[in-house]
């Protein structure tokens, strides 16, 4: 019993090795755009890392959507915010402060399994900016169901 235990311990520590790290930057102005993270869209794996940076101050990440039990977040005014991503299909966040704004973006992990779910939920959302509008719903209209 005692090998087993540790042989899934080292199995389970090598794989936490593989995940990677991602930073998404929180911006004011980026290319001609206003609010805007930086990607805006992000496609990674289960068990990697997003850390998103407050490069210009006054902006707060928050998940608005996210597949169901996966982790979900919501930081403070200007300062980092770390989430370990776990589970499968698509993530949707804003900032707190700008998202009236259209300042949101979109996380795929894995294959986007809740992509109808995902489109219900953006058809209320949107509904709720008031600029930017067009830049979300190419990333949202571009998202393939390949979990079949």
């Amino acid at each position: 019993m005692y090998k087993l235990v540790v042989t899934l311990f080292l199995t389970c520590s090598a794989l936490a090795g593989f995940a990677k790290e991602y930073k998404i930057e929180m911006l004011n102005k980026s290319n001609g755009q206003t609010m805007v993270f930086k990607p805006m869209f992000l496609k990674a794996n289960i068990g990697d890392v997003v850390t998103f940076v407050p490069t210009t101050k006054g902006h707060i990440s928050q998940s608005v959507y996210t597949p169901k039990d996966a982790n979900t977040w919501k930081g403070i005014t200007s300062k980092e915010v770390k989430v370990t991503l776990n589970k499968e299909g698509i993530y949707i966040y804003k900032c707190q402060n700008h998202g009236i704004m259209g300042m949101a973006g979109v996380i795929q992990i894995g294959k986007p399994t809740n992509l109808k779910e995902v489109k219900k939920f953006y058809s209320g959302f949107k509904k709720k900016l008031i600029m930017n509008k067009v830049r979300l719903d190419k990333i949202i209209n571009d998202l393939k169901n390949t979990s079949n």
